[in-house]
């Protein structure tokens, strides 16, 4: 029979064969489909019920807009979710809810800590809701699954709390901390400001003088310091120019007091004075052709023509009353020194003037070695200058990057102070329940309506399962091809089948037990089912 099922099985599918195959086998096939529905339905009702709570946690989102408060606290909801369920769900505060309702303490075994919170988080459940368009998180459901429906929502309402709670704490203390930093690096960044500006503040005492802002005033007094230099050696020169012509004048007057007169009184050597005169007014005439009256050699050149002009008449006068003098008092006079002369005496005035001058000449050398020594100061600046501007431009840069460091940073610090205030105040991103925790009437596990399908797909193939085990077992012939394959020549003629009216009684017996029983297999699922469904 094996090898006859095997050609069968090779050839075209064979309707007929298929049924013969159900008229023999719907007992096998019935009974196991019952059985295995039977039991899947009985299960359903054996297992402990368990009722789940939900509730609906809403994402509200700041309430001040960020043109006007920026947030100081990461933005990434779902991390911040990811988080906070990680706090929630550890072992500390799940053995407190556990605590606190009592919960899994009515089985048969004393369940340990450890054991209870695993159970615990089995049965909670977080689903995020998104928005399509935008793909961003805009509320949350939370699940919890229990065996009375009354502690189920309690539970879920405790857990909703945290949830608000923990994001509240996440968010306040992360404004905190955030602000805290900025403090601690504004703090940072204000004493390194202070530093560059000490460095800059002993720079500028060390250097005081030539530094590059003070380019321009040095460059102002040497140029002051070198126009007094020239004017100082100008006069230095006219000091002894008439230094000269002093010693020069106080020579001829004492070559004069010892030399003859003419018959009508006049010195001998009277036009050398007079040459002298004139060639003082001819340099006077030129520089008074190139410079004006305020001239330093010009002011000059007048006071020693007039000095000279008063001199020549001052000797003139004297040598004359000498002459009308007796000749005892000449010879007494003769007798005297020169220098023993009255006060009015134009040698002592020469004399008083060249003492006068060499003050001056000497005055006017320290004056321009004082000059020179300023001169070479400035100078000496003027050519530090590039290198003192490179250290100050370094200075100064580092001085501006700290100072725009702690003008970002005090911005920054600022802006979170707001933040921090506005978190403390909970007008920031912030949870709230939009649909409170529910009270479950119906029982989400075991879901009998499930099981019932469960039951008619576990005994179908239950069934076919069997029914295939005893059609394969069995080695009997049911059909005329079946015969036919056997034989090695053709069938000439058949004998039809004679039933006896028993037989036929029997057949149709067989039939109607058939239908019965399908037709209760069917009636008793679907009641199951619709008990299930009505008490489910």
């Amino acid at each position: 029979m094996p090898e006859i099922t095997e050609e069968q099985k090779a050839g075209p599918f064979d309707i007929q064969y298929c049924l013969d195959i159900v008229r023999r086998r719907h007992i096998h096939f019935l009974i196991p489909l019952f059985l295995g529905w039977i039991v899947v339905w009985g299960v359903s009702w054996i297992l402990p019920v368990r009722y789940q709570s939900a509730t609906l946690i809403l994402v509200e989102q700041p309430t001040m807009p960020k043109d006007y408060v920026l947030p100081n606290v990461s933005d990434n909801l779902q991390d911040r979710l990811r988080s906070i369920t990680q706090q929630i769900l550890s072992r500390t505060r799940l053995l407190l809810i556990i605590d606190q309702f009592h919960l899994y303490e009515d089985g048969r075994k004393q369940l340990n800590p450890d054991e209870k919170v695993q159970l615990m988080r089995k049965d909670i459940d977080i689903e995020l809701v998104r928005d399509q368009r935008e793909d961003q998180i805009t509320a949350f459901n939370i699940y919890y699954s229990a065996r009375d429906p009354k502690i189920a929502q309690k539970v879920t309402g405790e857990l909703s709390k945290l949830f608000i709670d923990a994001n509240l704490e996440v968010r306040q203390q992360q404004s905190e901390d955030t602000t805290k930093f900025l403090e601690t690096q504004l703090e940072n960044a204000r004493q390194d400001l202070a530093d560059q500006e000490e460095k800059i503040r002993e720079f500028k005492g060390q250097h005081m003088g030539d530094l590059p802002s003070q380019q321009a005033s040095n460059l102002q007094i040497l140029s002051g310091f070198q126009q007094q230099l020239l004017n100082e050696q100008d006069a230095l020169n006219t000091a002894q120019q008439q230094k000269v012509y002093l010693q020069t004048s106080i020579n001829q007057y004492r070559t004069l007091q010892t030399t003859g007169k003419t018959a009508d009184g006049t010195i001998a050597r009277l036009p050398a004075i007079e040459q002298e005169l004139e060639k003082l007014k001819a340099q006077l005439a030129d520089l008074s052709s190139r410079y004006t009256d305020s001239y330093p050699d010009i002011r000059n050149l007048k006071i020693q023509i007039a000095k000279t002009e008063k001199m020549r008449d001052a000797l003139v006068a004297d040598l004359r009353s000498k002459g009308a003098a007796d000749n005892q008092s000449e010879a007494n006079s003769t007798a005297r020194d020169p220098v023993e002369l009255s006060q009015n005496s134009p040698l002592l005035q020469l004399q008083s003037q060249l003492k006068a001058n060499e003050s001056e000449i000497k005055n006017r050398e320290q004056s321009i070695a004082s000059l020179k020594v300023k001169i070479g100061d400035y100078q000496g600046r003027l050519n530090q200058e590039p290198m003192t501007e490179q250290q100050m431009a370094d200075l100064t840069r580092g001085y501006e990057q700290s100072k725009a460091s702690y003008d970002d940073l005090l911005k920054k610090k600022n802006q979170s102070q707001m933040a921090t205030s506005m978190e403390l105040l909970q007008q920031g991103e912030r949870f709230s329940v939009l649909d409170p925790p529910s009270l479950p009437l119906k029982p989400n596990f075991p879901n009998r309506v499930k099981f019932c399908g469960m039951g008619v797909g576990i005994g179908l193939a239950l069934g076919v399962l069997v029914a295939g085990v005893f059609e394969f077992i069995d080695d009997r012939m049911h059909s005329e091809k079946e015969i036919k394959s056997l034989l090695p020549i053709l069938v000439i003629s058949e004998i039809p089948e004679i039933a006896s009216q028993t037989d036929e009684q029997r057949n149709k017996r067989k039939i109607l037990l058939g239908w019965g029983m399908a037709a209760v297999v069917v009636v008793v699922i679907l009641a199951g089912s619709v008990f299930n469904y009505i008490h489910s």
